[in-house]
């Protein structure tokens, strides 16, 4: 019985928050005052990062140019920043410590940036030129 307790107490220690979290925190969010980061925040922040900047420069271009090829390559981009987001481990530290919100919303909006740019540059067939 004893080795279970020690390990249901060894257990709930790893959810609670602890320093390592905090120092994430003030290296990757040297700002946050410390309460809870809401989704629209959240967007915020990652619309400021420098490779959210470049998609979206990329994309005005592809759509300035209705361009079939760029549109595919800044659906991959944006795909492959999404996936980031979500399968790496990089803000799981800061969320549980909740200086970091939900990105659901911001791949929410990612998401109808990618079905914008497909819709947009597929070709015109039988329309009147």
């Amino acid at each position: 019985m004893g080795s279970i307790r020690r390990g249901l107490i060894g257990g709930v220690t790893l959810l609670v928050p602890n320093s390592a979290a905090a120092d994430a925190c003030q290296q990757q969010r040297p700002g946050w005052t410390g309460g809870q980061v809401s989704a629209w925040e959240e967007v915020i922040f990652l619309a400021q990062t420098p490779i959210v900047l470049a998609l979206l420069i990329a994309t005005a271009l592809v759509i300035r140019l209705r361009s079939q090829w760029g549109g595919l390559i800044v659906v991959i981009g944006w795909s492959i920043f999404t996936y980031m987001l979500i399968a790496t481990q990089i803000f799981a530290d800061i969320r549980a410590e909740g200086c970091a919100g939900s990105p659901a919303l911001f791949i929410g909006l990612a998401t109808a940036i990618c079905i914008g740019i497909v819709l947009y540059t597929t070709p015109q067939t039988g329309r009147q030129k």
